[in-house]
This record gives C-alpha cells, structure tokens and sequence, in this order.
C-alpha cells in the first residue's frame, strides 16, 4: 500500500509539470471566443459572453485548465480556454492560485467570472469528471461532452452531476454539450445538468441528454424556490426517466426540445415553479408534463407541442399530470426575442444541430440548420489544410477486401424482422434496423484485425435517416471517430477484434444495409 501511495504522489507531481506545458497561449489570428452568442435567459441581467475580450489558451488536461484559470491577473479577468482530448481523474490535479479555488478529480469554477471552456479540434470529453460551477457568473461552456460521472462507486466527481451549479451563480450558457450517463441512481449517476441555491439567467441550448435517470433539476428541496430564469431550447433528451427538468420555484422557458423515451416523467414544475413550455416534439415517452412526487403545485403555459404516442398516469394526491390534454393553468411573459421552429420538424433540427462536435449549427427558426457566423472561425474549425474532422472521407469506396465479410455481427437490438447479419452479406435488399431510433451493430472477428475505414450503406428508401453516430472501439471502448451522417468514415488504423457503429440520432427509422470495414 505504501509503494502504491508513493507511486501515486509522483504520478501527481509529474502531471503537474506537464500541465504546465499543455497551457499554450494563442496568438491574436489564433484566438476565437465561442461561436454564436447566448440566447434566451442568459442574455438578461447584463447578458453572458464568458471570456471574451481575453487572452485565448489551449489546454489538454484538467490540471491545465485549473492551470489556466489560476494564470490570470484576477478572479474576473476574462479568459478563453480551448479544450482538446480527454480530461479525467489522471489528469486533473488542484491548482492554487489568487484568481481560482480549484479542487481535484473535478474541473471547479469557483468564485470566479467571464470563463469560456470551448472544445476544439477533434472534440474535449471529461470522462468520469463532472463540471461545477460555484459562486460563479458570466460562464460559457461550449461544444463539449460529459459522461459518466458518478456519486458513488469509483471514481466519484461533482456529486454525480455532469454540470452543476450551485451557490449564487448567475448568467451562464451552456451550448452544443452532451451530456450522458450510463444508468440512474442505483448504478452510482445522479443528474446531468442540476441548479441550486440562487442559481439564475441560464440557458442551455443545442444540446444532448441521454441515458440518465435523471435529466436535471432545478432547486434541491422544496423550499429551495430561490432559482430560476433557466431556458431549455433545441435539445434532446433521450432516455431519462425523470426531471426533464424538476422545477421547484422560479420561472422555465422551454422550447423547441426534443423528448424521446421519458420512462417515468419529464418537465415536473412543482412548488409554485411557471413554465413556459413551446413547440416541443413529446415522443414514445410518459407523464411529461405536470406535477410529480408532490402535493405542492407547480404551474403551465402550453403552446404548439406535440404528443406522441405519450401515455398519462391517473391524478392523485400527489401526481397530477398536465395530460392527455394538456392546457395552461398559468401565462409566462417572456421578457426576450425568439424564434420558434414548427413542432413538426423539431426532431429533424434537433438531430441536425444538437450536440458536441456537430458543426455548432443552430436552427434560423424555418427548420433549416445555419452554419456558424462564418465572418468568426467555429472553434472546432481546424487548420485550413486540414479536413473537418468529423466529416467523412470523400464518398469513393475503399479498395481492398471487405472485411466484414469474413466477420461475425451483433448488436444492441433489431427491429422485427431484421438480422445483424444482415449487414455483412453483401446484399443491399437486406438490412438492419434498431428497435428504435438509435442503436449499434457490430462487426467482430476471432483475432486481432486491422482496420482503418468503414463503409455504412443505407438501404433503398431510407438514405438520410441516420443522424449522429460513434465509432467505438468495442475492445477497449475508444471512440475512434464522431460524426453525422452514413457514408465511408476513416479514422487512424486500428488493430481490435470488435467495431461497433453506434446511431446516437436519426430521423425516421435507420436501416442499414451493409456495415463494410477496410484495412485502408
């Protein structure tokens, strides 16, 4: 125990020098703050534009952003941290300084202000590593994934929550994140995106909630009703079983969501909260409106959803769902402009802007998805000679064998009267689908293969359903590569024994025909 403790100690100095060296401040052609500006909420009681005007940095472990944000002149000097590659408990250390309070095993924003953390590149992921936000204001955090953070078991970070917010915290936009977890409560995860305790002029924004037990709350207890001003809009949360979000007091503007699959409840406005809730798209989900789990009601103001296939418990003492035909019990003045996209084409715009590494393209308020101001580089705009990374290489066909050919297939689920197998016997009549809307397929072989390229042709009739997706390592469970879109995808060849092609977003049903793999 002791060498191991020793082991330890120099493993933390050691990632201390390097953060140091993984700070890299950018010169002014360099530099871009996020792209866009802040919407809803986030836009009032002075407005929310993190770090901008500030010194630009890069950094690619924990321990350099805390490095970073230790580095200014003061608390509130603005500052521009660009994040690339993979932020953990290895890699992320306390830092002491007179401009930060920084802690280990968590990124900590704590009593500081005008801070932007903005993935770049090929994309920032903290893995297991929650970020909190404390006695805080004007915070962006832009185009960047969480996952997996927990509460209990091993290791542990932010009180389960991929983000959360606590303690005065004001004006902060959190834009085109995802956010995931692996399970609820019982598997060690508490909530993806949590307020608390005077916490207000939020927004999040084009962004993905998924596979979590809870969604997000705002305020702790009942009698914690000092939060508020929170705007959700263009996201998809997928997968939750509950708090989509909790509210308890305050004021929700909820918009142009995209609900999939709510297990037991979704937007539960309780103890006196008002929620505005507009053109949202409710599908394959139950009891997503009302008030739950409590006898102290919240209120609504209902326009434009739609319902579908939404199923509605019976009222009781303390449930009382909005539906199965929801109408306002309350109105929301809402105190700035917007736009509202159709309900109807809400999951094909969410599917096409929401999320990290996505392009951070927003919707023009006609279903069409914009481009970034192209006047200001998109921070996960590489260098000019370099593709973007995330699209696929050209559309040509590798050469070489088809490897999958040779291969077994399995899968997360399949659609009645579909085969995994399907995929790789070279015949595009046949396909698979998921039981849903997302799912994975797998190619594998007995031993070690190489491959660098896959080839995802989509059956006849269904060219364009597929969405966002991940190429996963299924050895290891690496992403290999992130994007959108079927077609041919290389990424750096790798030798494994098991691919998996993992649809995370699709409009209509995904089918797949061929699930190809190359050696180059």
């Amino acid at each position: 125990m002791g060498r191991s403790v020793v082991l330890r100690l120099f493993a933390a100095l050691a990632l201390m020098a390097l953060a140091v060296a993984t700070v890299v401040v950018l010169s002014t052609s360099e530099a871009s703050a996020a792209a866009g500006t802040a919407s809803g909420y986030a836009t009032q009681n002075g407005g929310t534009t993190g770090g901008a005007g500030g010194q630009t940095v890069r950094a690619t472990t924990g321990t350099a952003i805390h490095q970073a944000l230790c580095s200014r002149a003061s608390s509130s000097t603005p500052i521009i941290i660009q994040v690339e590659g993979t932020i953990n408990h290895g890699n992320t250390t306390k830092v002491s300084g007179d401009s930060c309070n920084t802690a280990a095993g968590v990124i900590e924003l704590k009593q500081i202000s005008n801070v932007t953390i903005v993935g770049v590149g090929s994309g920032a992921v903290f893995d297991q590593l929650g970020i909190h936000i404390r006695e805080a204001s004007n915070i962006i955090i832009q185009n960047v994934t969480v996952r997996n953070v927990k509460k209990s078991g091993s290791p542990t970070s932010n009180g389960g929550d991929a983000i959360g917010m606590e303690s005065d915290v004001r004006n902060v936009w959190v834009d085109h994140v995802t956010l995931e977890a692996s399970g609820g409560e019982s598997e060690g995860f508490d909530g993806l995106f949590d307020m608390k305790d005077n916490t207000q002029y939020v927004t999040l924004s084009y962004s993905i909630l998924r596979n979590s037990g809870r969604g997000g709350l705002v305020g702790s207890s009942e009698s914690d009703t000092s939060n508020g001003y929170i705007t959700y809009h263009h996201n998809l949360y997928q997968n939750i079983d509950s708090r989509a979000p909790l509210l308890r007091g305050g004021i929700a503007h909820i918009y142009n969501n995209h609900y999939v699959n709510l297990n037991e409840s979704g937007i539960n406005s309780r103890a006196g909260a008002r929620a505005r809730v507009d053109n949202n798209y409710f599908e394959d989900s139950k009891d997503v409106l009302g008030t739950f789990y409590t006898d102290q009601a919240g209120y609504w103001q209902v326009n434009g959803n739609t319902f579908d296939n939404v199923t509605w418990s019976s009222p009781g003492s303390e449930n009382n769902p909005a539906g199965p035909n929801p109408t306002s019990n309350t109105t929301v003045s809402i105190p700035y402009s917007y736009t509202l996209d159709a309900a109807s084409c809400v999951p094909s715009i969410v599917s096409q802007t929401a999320g990290a590494n996505r392009g951070l393209r927003e919707s023009d308020g006609n279903c069409t998805p914009q481009n970034p101001n192209p006047t200001t580089p998109s921070p996960t705009d590489p260098e000019p000679t370099d593709p973007e990374p995330t699209d696929p290489e050209p559309t040509n066909p590798p050469t070489g064998t088809n490897l999958s050919l040779a291969g077994g297939s399995d899968g997360s689920s399949k659609a009645s009267g579909t085969s995994y197998g399907n995929v790789r016997d070279g015949d595009l009549s046949t396909y698979w689908s998921p039981a849903g809307s997302t799912g994975s397929v797998s190619i594998k072989w007995d031993s070690a293969t190489t491959v660098s390229s896959i080839n995802i042709r989509e059956a006849a009739g269904s060219a364009g359903a597929i969405g966002s997706w991940r190429v996963v390592n299924a050895d290891t469970g690496a992403v290999l590569t992130s994007g959108n879109g079927a077609g041919v995808i290389a990424f750096p060849a790798t030798s494994l024994r098991k691919i998996t092609f993992e649809i995370t977003s699709s409009t209509g049903t995904p089918r797949i025909a061929e699930y190809e793999t190359y050696a180059g």
